[in-house]
């Protein structure tokens, strides 16, 4: 899934702001080790606040996804690489795209709901199922793009929906090894060899 910064601002009520605070601690201390007070504190709000917009830590968690969604949504359909004329461009531009996000500390750059599933898969469905919408509605606003450079270079023997969802296997697998190394030069080097695999796959000339 997408990984942008958290947005500018200051939100306008207290929901918001405990969604905001969801993004930054939960990225940082995992969902596990995040707790109602830590979200309260980071929010700047009270218990009786977060329990007035939330049921629970994990419908925080929920909507902590959906909302993840709805600004990296924003973000990337902004993104620059829309704009080119080819399809593979396209798509190799929404590479390059996630390569320049990898920047700054690990827990700046690396995926809400990817960070949010690994741990609460089995515990909470509800938090799994909302991770899991966040993650392939991302990779499906990558299919028509992919589906029409296979078309136009004759690759065939794959579904754009498998290669689409393959690219966030890649990338939340980069920011696995980001988080075991400490830093986003192997999470680089990943997207590097996602970028090389889609050379291979559509015949670009290599140098």
């Amino acid at each position: 899934m997408p990984n942008p910064p958290t947005p500018q601002g200051k939100p306008a009520n207290a929901a918001a702001k405990l969604l905001q605070a969801a993004i930054a601690v939960i990225r940082a201390k995992g969902y596990n080790g995040t707790s109602v007070d830590d979200l309260c504190s980071a929010a700047g709000v009270t218990k009786g606040a977060f329990f007035h917009h939330f049921a629970s830590k994990e419908a925080l968690g929920v909507a902590a996804a959906e909302y993840w969604s709805d600004i990296t949504g924003v973000l990337f359909a902004a993104a620059p690489y829309h704009d080119l004329p080819d399809p593979l461009d396209r798509v190799l531009g929404y590479i390059d795209f996630r390569a320049d996000l990898l920047t700054g500390p690990v827990e700046a750059f690396t995926c809400l709901a990817g960070t949010m599933v690994q741990e609460a898969f089995v515990l909470s469905p509800a938090i799994r199922d909302a991770c899991n919408t966040c993650i392939s509605d991302h990779a499906r606003t990558l299919e028509a793009d992919i589906a029409a450079a296979m078309e136009q270079r004759g690759v065939a023997g794959i579904s754009p929906q498998s290669l689409a969802l393959h690219t966030q296997a890649v990338l939340q697998g980069a920011f696995i090894l980001a988080k075991a190394r400490g830093g986003p030069e192997v999470a680089r080097d990943s997207v590097g060899h996602l970028k090389a695999y889609f050379g291979l796959l559509f015949r670009i000339p290599q140098p």
